[in-house]
C-alpha cells in the first residue's frame, strides 16, 4: 500500500480520490512554503523534529509562525549536564549525585555497570526535557548513521555522543573528520588497530560505502559507480598510525583521547582511482586522514548521499527520480554551496512545499524511541525529583526499548537500524507481532495503572490532561482536540462517534458537561474525580492503540 492509500484509508475525511485531487494543487519542489500556518502546519513540522510536541508549544509554534519556529528549533541550545552516579555508594572517587566523567575506574570494583546505567537514564531525561529543538532528533540521525554500538567503556560513549551533539545540525564535513579519530569509532570499527604493516580496512570501507559517498551500483570487478576496491585499501593506508588512549582506565591523569603514532602510519604515496580523477596523496602525518576527507568531499555524490538519508529521516522513505531531481538534487547544492553545513539544506527541507505536502504529513510510523517519548512529553507525564528515583525510572524506560527493538548506543549493525535503509519495508520494520505486542502493552499501563518503580508510580495524569485543551466541557471537542494533539490527520465523524460512545457510553452529550462542570467546580470531591478519571483513561487507552497514534 503506498502512501496515499494509507492516509485515505486511515488519515481522515478525504477519500483517496480527494486525496489525489488535494496533491494536483501542490508541487513536489524544494520551493519555499507559502501555503497557510496554521495548527496542522506547525504540529507536522514539530511532530518530524522533535520527540513530540505539547499542545501548548504547538499553539505556541502557531502564534510565532514558520520563519520563527525554524529558528527557534535550529537555535542553539545548552548542551545537557553531564550524567552523575545516581546510586552508587561504593564509586572511591565518584559521590552520589557527582558526575563520574573524569573519575578513573577501579581494578578491585566494577564501575561499568551503575556509569552505563547512568548514561542509559541520563539520555533518556534529554529526550524526554529537549524543549522545542532539533538538536536531539539530529543526534539520534548522526547515531544511526555512523552506528558505533559495542564499545563497552561508558566514557567512550559519553565523548562520542557528545561529538555528535554538539555538531548535530553543523558542518558535514567536520564532523566526518571527528568522527574518523573519535576514540569510540577507533575501537568500534578498528582504527586502532590499522598499522603500516597491517592496515585495517574495516573503517575505509564504511567511510565510502556508509559514511559519505554510498557505493552506487557496481560496473566492473571491485569498481562502483563512486569507489574501487582499491580505493579502500589505499585509503585504509591513509588512516594508518591512530590510537585510542583512556579505555577502562584506572588512572586518574588519562583522559579519553585521539592519538597519532607515526612510526606506525604509512608513509608511502597513496594512488586513488579513476573514481578520485587519480588523485595521489603525499604523507601527511596526522593531517593526512583530514586532507583525504576533504578530497572525498570534492565529490558532489557526498552531498547526495546525505541529502537522501535526512529525506528518509524527516520525510518518507521512498524517493523516487521525481524526488530525486527535485528535492535531492537541489538540496544537495544549497549543502554545496554553503561548504556542507548541514543546517542550510535541512532547514531548506522542512520549509519546502514538498515536506508540507498533504501526503507527506502522516505516513511515517514512529520508531520506537519517538513513539515512547509522544507519551511522555505530549501528556507531560510528570516524574519525581528525587535523584536515584528520576534516574532509575528513566533506566527503567531505556530498558524498555529493547523490547520494541530501538534501544539508544546499540544500532544493530554498522548501517543503523533497517527501517531507514532496508527495502522494501523500511520504516514498517518497527511493527511487527512481537513489537506490536509491547506497544500495545507499553501505552496500556501507561493510561491506566501506571508503572512502578522504586515505590514512584509513571502514569498520564488525565485529569491534568484534559484542562491544556480548549473545551473540555463538550464531549465532541475532548475526542478532537485529543486527536489533534495525538494524531497526524484528522479523524473520521465515525471515529469521533465511536470515541465519543467510550467516552460516554449510551448517555447523552449533555451527560458529560454536567458531570465535568460538577468536577471542575468542586475537584477536591473524590468521587466526582474518579469518574471522569476512568471515563478519560477508557478514551485514551483506545486512542493509543489506533493506527494513527503509529504514525507521524
Amino acid at each position: 500500500m503506498d502512501r496515499r492509500s494509507t492516509l485515505a484509508t486511515l488519515l481522515g475525511r478525504r477519500t483517496q480520490r480527494q486525496a489525489m485531487e488535494l496533491t494536483t494543487t501542490l508541487t513536489n519542489t524544494l520551493n519555499p512554503y507559502t501555503g497557510p500556518w496554521g495548527y496542522e502546519q506547525a504540529a507536522h513540522l514539530l511532530r518530524r523534529t522533535t520527540f513530540g510536541p505539547t499542545y501548548a508549544q504547538i499553539k505556541e509554534a502557531v502564534d510565532q509562525g514558520m520563519a520563527m519556529t525554524l529558528y527557534t528549533l535550529f537555535d542553539n541550545t545548552p548542551m545537557p549536564p553531564d550524567p552523575v552516579n545516581f546510586y552508587f555508594q561504593n564509586d572511591p572517587n565518584v559521590a552520589i549525585g557527582e558526575t563520574w566523567l573524569n573519575a578513573p575506574y577501579s581494578q578491585e570494583i566494577n564501575l561499568q555497570q551503575y556509569r552505563f546505567r547512568s548514561i542509559y537514564g541520563w539520555t533518556m531525561d534529554i529526550l524526554i526535557n529537549e524543549g522545542m529543538s532539533i538538536r536531539e532528533q539530529m543526534t539520534l540521525f548522526w547515531h544511526n548513521h555512523f552506528a558505533v554500538s559495542n564499545v563497552n567503556d561508558p566514557k567512550f560513549m559519553h565523548k562520542h555522543i557528545t561529538l555528535l551533539r554538539e555538531n548535530a545540525t553543523g558542518n558535514f564535513r567536520d564532523l566526518v573528520k571527528a568522527v574518523t579519530i573519535d576514540p569510540a569509532m577507533l575501537r568500534f570499527l578498528n582504527g586502532r588497530q590499522n598499522t603500516a604493516n597491517a592496515p585495517n580496512e574495516n573503517y575505509a570501507r564504511e567511510l565510502l560505502e556508509l559514511f559519505t559517498i554510498g557505493k552506487g551500483p557496481q560496473t566492473g570487478p571491485g569498481d562502483y559507480t563512486n569507489y574501487t576496491e582499491d580505493d579502500i585499501r589505499e585509503i585504509a593506508k591513509v588512516l594508518t598510525g591512530w590510537r585510542d588512549r583512556g579505555y577502562l582506565t584506572n588512572n586518574p591523569d588519562l583522559a579519553v583521547q585521539s592519538v597519532f603514532i607515526n612510526n606506525l602510519h604509512d608513509n608511502s604515496t597513496k594512488q586513488l582511482s579513476h573514481r578520485f580523477d587519480n588523485i595521489t596523496i603525499e604523507n601527511a602525518g596526522p593531517e593526512e586522514y583530514s586532507h583525504l576527507i576533504d578530497i572525498i568531499f570534492e565529490r558532489d555524490e557526498v552531498a547526495k548521499y546525505i541529502c537522501r538519508k535526512l529525506y528518509r529521516w524527516f520525510v518518507y522513505y521512498e524517493i523516487s527520480d521525481e524526488i530525486e531531481a527535485n528535492i535531492i538534487e537541489p538540496m544537495a547544492q544549497i549543502m554545496i554551496d554553503n561548504d556542507y553545513e548541514i543546517q542550510a539544506a535541512l532547514e531548506a527541507l522542512l520549509s519546502s512545499e514538498h515536506f508540507f505536502n498533504f501526503l507527506n504529513v502522516g505516513p511515517m510510523i514512529k520508531n520506537p524511541l519517538v513513539f515512547i517519548m509522544n507519551t511522555l512529553r505530549q501528556f507531560e507525564v510528570a516524574f519525581p525529583t528525587q535523584l536515584f528515583q528520576n534516574y532509575n525510572m528513566k533506566f527503567r524506560l531505556y530498558q524498555a526499548t529493547a523490547l520494541l527493538q530501538m534501544q539508544y548506543y546499540f544500532p544493530p549493525s554498522v548501517a543503523g537500524w533497517k527501517a531507514y535503509y532496508q527495502e522494501p519495508l523500511y520504516y514498517r520494520t518497527w511493527i511487527n507481532s512481537t513489537t506490536l505486542q509491547y506497544r500495545f502493552g507499553y501505552t496500556d499501563v501507561l493510561t491506566t495503572v501506571g508503572y512502578v518503580f522504586g515505590g514512584q508510580r509513571l502514569v498520564i495524569d488525565v485529569l491534568n490532561f484534559i484542562t491544556t485543551i480548549d473545551n473540555p466541557y463538550d464531549p465532541n471537542q475532548v475526542v478532537l482536540e485529543f486527536a489533534k494533539i495525538l494524531f497526524p490527520q484528522p479523524i473520521t465523524d465515525g471515529q469521533v462517534n465511536a470515541l465519543k460512545e467510550i467516552l460516554i457510553p449510551g448517555l447523552p452529550d449533555f451527560e458529560w458537561t454536567v458531570e465535568y462542570g460538577e468536577y471542575a467546580a468542586d475537584p477536591e470531591n473524590s468521587d466526582l474525580a474518579l469518574s471522569i478519571e476512568v471515563k478519560l483513561r477508557n478514551l485514551l487507552r483506545t486512542m493509543l492503540t489506533m493506527p494513527e497514534f503509529y504514525l507521524s
